[in-house]
């Protein structure tokens, strides 16, 4: 199947192209056709395999034929989804896709200045990005008519449930049309959110095109046994002695923490920045696309950013701190292994994770295997651990945030895996002459 064969408008089939992808996957190819209809949607899918596309491309296809130029423009989708980045990147897939429509789409969410928000909300754009949190305090305030919604999506909705967003989103739906479609997708799905499913939707279609709880067969998932005292020695051991970890996601548990640990590895030479909840919107913006060109080597985050960073060539996601909810360790890996391009998951185990390890593993249905980094010495007693044992050779002649001589080699290994994954997503060339044709 390609995308011609499903109900899609020729405008949006021809944004399609220009993005290069050539086959729907299969959470795009079962879920679009029903989204079409109108039809309310549980999509369940792996993390990487194209939600966003799966709900954006019929929606926007449906609006292009309805929309005329100059009458006057009502909210009629809006898509609602747990973090900041997640909403800047569904927006910016939106605009991508509806570049050859005069569709009109806006974002709300926090950590800016809501004055260009609330223009947004008033002038009545077609299509709504939010997070539950900005929305709800814009609505609030008197913001916004959306007495014209036709589409709710709400992606991630485990997440949101997690973050307690539910009572936020609860109550921007009193301020919705009781007739409206409503899209549930998210990469997991548990009891709670079934429930909620029996609340919010009507008479649902469930999409679910691999088991609720599974990551990429593209990821190589490994488990390394360390004490407490050590992950730090551990993750710089890792990144010093392997030129292959050259764009790495590393998720931490606090916002302090991942501050430390972007600080030990500056200290190393070692290029490295964090996002977290207390960073402002731009530092947060900044520090990712620094990694997405390269230019950083390893993004610490905390949970807030296992959702929405869509970045095609993460060679690894490591767990320094071992999840705190077994679903998040499925979206903190789905940070590699994207658009069939292969990943590792590395995940620092303590003795005090193990038996959160056995719930982990219960859920994804495998026992993963375990491994030692060579030439890591293991066991030392936390007291034993003197600066002179760590390797800290580069640390006298590097200032903490300078960019190692290596620097350039790993951007260069990033920009070829960033084609190679473009490519794949493409698929073969086609031959000369069919390219005449």
């Amino acid at each position: 199947m390609n995308f011609n064969q499903l109900p899609l408008h020729e405008r949006i089939l021809k944004a399609v192209a220009d993005s290069g992808y050539t086959k729907p996957t299969p959470i795009q190819a079962q879920a679009i056709p029903k989204v079409a209809k109108g039809a309310d949607v549980i999509g369940i899918a792996q993390t990487g395999t194209g939600k966003t596309a799966a709900f954006t491309l019929p929606l926007l296809s449906k609006l292009v034929d309805k929309t005329e130029a100059k009458e006057e423009r009502h909210t009629r989708i809006l898509i609602i989804a747990p973090t900041r980045e997640l909403v800047q990147q569904i927006h910016e897939n939106i605009r991508g896709y509806a570049k050859y429509t005069n569709l009109r789409t806006g974002v709300i969410f926090g950590g800016i200045v809501d004055r260009g928000q609330i223009a947004k909300l008033n002038s009545g754009v077609d299509i709504i990005v939010a997070t539950p949190g900005r929305l709800l305090d814009l609505v609030d305030r008197g913001h916004g008519n959306f007495q014209h919604v036709q589409t709710l999506v709400l992606d991630e909705a485990d997440r949101m449930l997690d973050m307690g967003f539910i009572p936020d989103i609860r109550t921007v739906m009193k301020k919705l049309p009781k007739s409206k479609q409503t899209l549930f997708f998210s990469a997991t799905m548990n009891t709670q959110i079934e429930t909620l499913t029996k609340e919010f939707l009507n008479s649902p279609t469930l999409v679910e095109v691999e088991k609720r709880a599974s990551a990429a067969e593209t990821i190589d998932q490994q488990i390394y046994e360390v004490h407490q005292h050590q992950k730090t020695e551990l993750l710089e051991h890792l990144l010093d002695s392997s030129h292959e970890l050259y764009a790495v996601m590393v998720f931490a548990r606090t916002k302090l923490g991942t501050e430390e640990l972007v600080t030990a590895l500056k200290m190393e030479g070692i290029t490295a920045e964090a996002i977290h909840g207390d960073r402002s919107q731009g530092q947060r913006r900044r520090a990712l696309d620094d990694f997405k060109t390269g230019k950083v080597r390893v993004l610490v985050a905390t949970d807030v950013a296992a959702r929405g960073i869509d970045v095609d060539s993460v060679t690894h996601v490591i767990n320094y701190d071992f999840p705190e909810q077994s679903e998040d360790y499925i979206h903190r890996i789905g940070r590699t292994g994207r658009a069939g391009v292969k990943g590792v998951a590395i995940t620092f185990v303590s003795p005090a994770n193990q038996n959160a390890l056995k719930k982990v593993e219960k859920l994804i249905g495998k026992t993963l295997p375990k491994k030692q980094a060579e030439g890591f010495k293991y066991d030392q007693a936390a007291e034993e651990l003197r600066p002179e044992d760590r390797p800290r050779a580069r640390k006298i002649a590097k200032k903490a945030g300078t960019n190692t001589g290596r620097n350039s080699e790993y951007q260069n290994k990033f920009a070829n895996r960033k084609n190679n994954a473009q490519a794949k997503k493409r698929g073969p060339k086609k031959s000369a002459k069919r390219r005449r044709r």
